[in-house]
């Protein structure tokens, strides 16, 4: 059991990659276990993630270098030799990260097991899914840049072969090579820049790394790479242009976990400002760089989803919108970090709202598509403009969006209300302006949801949808699972953020203990 334990950073990988490379065999010749199959790797890996994370907060950071002795110290690898080996560190951002995504993962399998049971091709589906899900946890787990690279190619790749999966004609192909491309650069993007500081530093362990960076033009244009590329990846304005056409055609219970997809590209882009140039850079420059990103997607976003029609298209823009609450908040943690005063004063709260919005958007963002998921699967209609009275046959739907719908918006109880919450108030301690922006965002959010809840579910039952019913039951337990915690989340937010939170914020302000805990071995 010791030995179980001591490798659960390698099983986070290993779960879900063996489970994928068996799908198509199993598929081949015992279909009738495939489904089990899937919910159960997915089970395996999720249990593996959430593990994993309880240890890292109650013993602390985890250092796993595959290959070697259990309590090995990390620092022989970059010792000469060959640099490349699989090294994960695990901090607490890193498990707040894999607690997400695990959550997430395993609801949109119950979904899916049920709304994809009459498609074709549903081994290979699957294994996608899970090759996604292995780079997923990947990104937030690694502790060298080089790993961190492989596992984002492979979050990409599978997340546009999903995208296309079930074409909608023309568009799902156009929407998939529009996410391949922006994706692709994205990585080039990393690759170079990691590229620039091995070069310097003949090393590719992140901790090395940091402890050893200093200011310099080459590190400057690594910086600008790395953001830049891991805007892309989470969507950010003006990098959104391929998230409304993945999103939109992409099935919903997979748009869901693209999602989370995405918010690995925020670990990294937090990771590398924090942990790598948070003490040899001007913060409140790089703070003002992730405020502005902030600020122009919540604004562009909200705005551009206003007048959408196609409702999947609309959630795609909504979460761009989202991200930017995300990004604000941390935004502003990193442009005060230097000045001790008011990082105490307003600066943690804005770190911890932001990060804690994270996980709630992973949630009630997830929901909705799920739900808006169901009413397609019945209805097989994406345009609000020939929706109506849906309520009436499909109750626990409505439901469900509503939930979603509210929470979004952030309106209390719902968890979406806790985190915005926390922006709203750190945000105007920095600067008045951008939280009433940040406000007006969400007022438009409501008035957006609104309108689109009463288009699908208000109004007399149409005829067309008279026979209408409600999806089945697996499909209802993927949303209820996550309506659980954007609603937990919401009731009980101090217990969040004291347990889960403020050690992931704690774990990027303060990166000296990161570059302690891998240079010192860690576990």
């Amino acid at each position: 059991m010791n030995v179980l334990f001591e490798n659960l950073p390698a099983l986070l990988i290993a779960v879900p990659l063996f489970s994928a490379f068996l799908l198509p065999v199993i598929g081949r010749f015992v279909p009738k276990i495939r489904d089990a199959w899937i919910v159960l790797a997915s089970l395996a890996s999720s249990l593996t993630a959430v593990i994993t994370a309880i240890m890292v907060y109650t013993k602390g950071t985890i250092v796993y270098v595959f290959g070697a002795a259990a309590g090995t110290p990390a620092a022989p690898i970059d010792s000469g030799g060959i640099p490349f080996r699989i090294i994960f560190t695990i901090d607490g951002f890193g498990a707040f990260m894999l607690l997400s995504a695990a959550i997430v993962s395993f609801a949109v399998v119950l979904y899916l097991v049920s709304s994809q049971k009459e498609r074709s091709g549903k081994s290979e589906f699957y294994a996608l899914y899970l090759l996604l899900t292995a780079g997923i946890f990947g990104m937030v787990s690694t502790g060298d840049l080089f790993n961190f690279f492989v596992f984002l190619e492979i979050n990409s790749l599978a997340g546009a072969a999903l995208v296309s999966y079930h074409r909608r004609g023309g568009i799902a192909a156009e929407g998939a090579l529009k996410y391949l491309i922006v994706n692709t650069v994205g990585g080039l993007m990393v690759l170079f820049s990691i590229g620039i500081l091995y070069a310097q530093y003949d090393s590719l362990n992140m901790a090395v790394i940091a402890s050893q960076i200093s200011f310099s033009t080459l590190n400057i244009v690594a910086l600008v790479l790395f953001i830049t590329a891991l805007a892309m990846k989470a969507g950010s304005v003006p990098f959104h242009f391929a998230t409304p056409d993945a999103y939109s055609v992409a099935p919903s219970g997979i748009t869901a976990a693209m999602i989370v997809a995405s918010q690995a590209g925020l670990y990294g882009l937090f990771r590398i400002v924090f942990t790598l140039y948070g003490d040899i850079f001007n913060t409140v420059t790089i703070g003002w760089v992730v405020i502005i990103l902030g600020v122009l997607s919540m604004v562009i976003g909200v705005t551009m989803a206003i007048p959408q029609k196609d409702v999947k298209r609309l959630l795609a823009y909504h979460a761009v919108s989202q991200t930017g609450y995300m990004l604000l908040g941390v935004g502003v943690a990193l442009a005060v970090l230097g000045d001790p005063l008011a990082m105490a004063s307003y600066g943690q709260t804005a770190m911890e709202g932001g990060l804690f919005h994270i996980i709630n958007h992973a949630m009630y963002k997830g929901l909705l598509f799920l739900a808006v998921g169901a009413v397609i699967y019945r209805t097989g209609v994406w345009s609000l403009n020939k929706m109506g009275g849906l309520g009436h046959n499909m109750k626990w739907t409505m439901i469900f969006f509503l939930i979603g719908a509210l929470a979004i918006a952030g309106i209390p109880p719902f968890n979406g209300f806790a985190s915005k919450l926390m922006i709203y108030e750190s945000v105007f301690a920095f600067n008045p302006a951008l939280s009433i922006i940040a406000v007006v965002v969400s007022i438009l959010t409501l008035a957006s949801f609104m309108k689109v809840f009463h288009s699908m579910f208000m109004g007399p039952q149409l005829p067309e949808y008279a026979e209408v019913k409600e999806v089945p039951k697996l499909m209802i337990a993927g949303m209820v699972i996550l309506t659980i915690f954007v609603i937990g989340f919401g009731l009980f937010p101090d217990l969040v953020v004291n347990n889960l939170i403020t050690p992931a914020a704690d774990a990027l302000i303060n990166n000296g203990a990161y570059i302690t805990a891998v240079l010192g071995g860690g576990l």
